[in-house]
């Protein structure tokens, strides 16, 4: 189990290794173990100086940090080491390193861009840990989260509605948008379903979340109902939408993806009422 320190950062004294180790190099991506079998976190003894606390997993504190890259650029990694994108590790590391890697890389991407204040532009320091703080007006900087809805509309019928957008190939999903200023997260998905494909719909139920480091995003899904309209994608977002049936579907998103896991979810429930019809 992954127990989180609070505040992440440089604490005065760093629990004792071994150690997971989290190296991101260029593009944000990560140094793992990689064969055949899967990929699995780095392990070590020794902790670099820029390193950062951000907990435990399983007991092993976990230290985060930027390694600076060789002045080779095309220098092989040393054998059994391979850099992967995060995206890449999904379905490759153990389900709690990969939510280690993403709080991860999160937290080193934000000590990045915030080394100046963004209200009035001074060098800002880390405070506690956690924040950034401008030591020239005083203003707190913390890590983003930034929500998104994913929106799974059905007509309760047994039909889903499914978007596509350009260059993914064959692959549909369900409607997603990020959430606005002064915007429950309901009428976010009210809104985004009118623009995307000029249909209403009425009662959305939440049914999960998933932290989405790419790079800062919280997607929560929900179950929204139909209600009325014709679909008419809007070109700037869609290049096709269409109603599915349950028991035809087209290609979806991967497993990992919370996308999946609500129409998966769906779809299970429309197994289980037509079982019960036929009882």
């Amino acid at each position: 189990m992954f127990v989180r320190a609070y505040p992440a950062g440089k604490p005065l004294v760093l629990p004792t290794g071994p150690y997971l180790l989290l190296p991101f190099v260029a593009d944000g991506e990560l140094l793992v173990h990689h064969n055949r079998h899967g990929a699995s976190l780095l392990r070590g003894d020794s902790a670099p100086d820029n390193a950062l606390f951000i907990g435990t997993l399983d007991g092993l504190p976990c230290l985060a940090y930027f390694q600076v890259p060789a002045a080779d650029d095309d220098a092989v990694e040393p054998e059994g080491l391979r850099r992967l994108g995060l995206r890449a590790l999904f379905g490759h590391l153990a389900d709690e390193e990969t939510t280690v890697a993403g709080y991860a890389s999160q937290l080193i991407r934000w000590q990045k861009n915030a080394r100046f204040c963004p209200s009035c532009g001074g060098p800002t320091h880390n405070d506690d840990g956690w924040n950034q703080k401008c030591a020239a007006c005083g203003f707190n900087h913390y890590p983003p989260a930034t929500p998104a809805v994913l929106i799974l509309v059905h007509d309760g019928a047994g039909n889903i509605l499914l978007g596509q957008k350009e260059g993914w190939g064959k692959r549909y999903s369900i409607l997603a948008g990020f959430v606005e200023p002064g915007e429950s997260l309901e009428d976010c998905c009210r809104r985004e379903t009118i623009e995307e494909v000029q249909i209403t719909i009425g009662e959305c139920v939440y049914d999960g979340s998933q932290p989405w480091p790419f790079p800062h995003q919280l997607m929560v899904g929900f179950i929204c109902r139909y209600e009325s309209g014709q679909i008419v994608p809007d070109p700037t977002e869609l290049s096709h939408a269409a109603w599915f049936h349950h028991t035809s579907l087209p290609e979806l998103p991967p497993s990992y993806a919370l996308s999946r896991q609500l129409i998966d979810r769906w779809i299970a429930k429309q197994a289980e009422r037509r079982n019960a019809t036929l009882l």
